[in-house]
């Protein structure tokens, strides 16, 4: 297959573009970065998804697009910075979406990032892709950005809507950041250590979106694995991972200082189950933390692992 991705030069797009092009599809990137290192035999073309729609050239071929682009939402919330967030994701898509509609053979599928941050903060709340969206900056954003994919379905696109919980991996994201901290012994639980945490190793989130190209998948999709954990059992088993303590909490007044409204985010309850992704047949390589974890620390999150057995699965997703 012909596969056109935007915002591959980020973690996740880069294991992505990985992902496709050892599975034998060509790739051609979208990037607002000319000087973007790309692998060989993948194509690029220039693309400010903020500034006006995509080139011609570049979805001519396609026969799916794969739409990560999006200004990172790790960062202190100011008026500004949550006009580049919702800008470059609203009026990003809109204007991915105009192109496509203009192409006298379109693609087949669009695949658009979007986030958990769509169901807000929900505490124990089980919630799978039918739950309705939460309040907050974030979860607006979230549904104003699936509206604007979900207006290729008129173009007779299938269209995905990814709704991407925490993406681990050692050298990038929040994991990343979270290493030098806990390998120095002074790591620990966010809060109250109570909230609950939708997670999926890089690699199989990578796997998922290859997925959900080749098959005929549609709508929502809860890009998590099946287990999600409480931040203090995360913060257990990463300690655990890396044989140190975590004797070290941080209240969540300091991060409301930090980080202000973004705060939110990190001190957030979110139980999200991969329902879709299930029911369309998906295998988790690491649907449990601790295998997740050692993975991810000893290898990098390589791609030999052995796919894990979920037939042990409890109902309700496993949670």
């Amino acid at each position: 297959m012909n596969v056109t991705i935007t915002g591959a030069s980020g973690m996740i797009g880069r294991r992505v573009m990985k992902v496709l092009t050892a599975e034998g599809h060509k790739v051609h990137v979208l990037s607002r970065h000319a000087g973007t290192n790309l692998p060989g035999g993948v194509r690029l073309s220039a693309w400010d998804a903020a500034k006006g729609e995509a080139p011609e050239a570049a979805l001519r071929d396609a026969d799916a697009v794969v739409h990560l682009a999006g200004e990172n939402v790790a960062q202190r919330w100011t008026a500004e910075s949550k006009r580049r967030i919702a800008g470059s994701r609203i009026a990003g898509t809109r204007n991915l979406v105009g192109a496509l509609a203009k192409l006298p053979a379109r693609p087949r599928a669009l695949v658009c990032a979007s986030a958990i941050g769509y169901y807000g903060s929900r505490g124990d709340e089980i919630l799978d892709e039918t739950a309705a969206p939460g309040a907050g900056f974030l979860a607006e954003v979230c549904a104003a950005w699936e509206a604007e994919a979900r207006a290729a379905e008129a173009l007779g696109v299938r269209v995905v809507r990814m709704r991407i919980g925490v993406a681990l991996d050692s050298r990038g994201g929040a994991l990343r950041r979270m290493l030098t901290p806990f390998r120095l012994g002074a790591g620990g639980r966010i809060g109250g250590g109570r909230q609950w945490m939708s997670w999926i190793p890089l690699q199989d989130l990578a796997q998922l979106f290859r997925f959900v190209v080749e098959n005929p998948v549609s709508g929502a999709v809860n890009a998590v694995a099946p287990y999600p954990v409480v931040n203090a059992v995360f913060t257990r088993e990463l300690a655990s991972a890396l044989r140190r303590p975590a004797l070290f909490p941080v209240p969540g007044f300091a991060l409301r200082a930090l980080f202000g409204e973004m705060s939110e985010v990190l001190l957030g309850s979110q139980r999200v189950i991969p329902k879709a992704a299930d029911a369309a047949g998906f295998r988790f390589q690491f649907p449990q933390l601790g295998p997740a974890l050692a993975d991810i620390l000893k290898t990098g999150g390589a791609e030999a692992a052995v796919i894990s057995d979920q037939s042990t699965r409890p109902p309700g997703g496993g949670v």
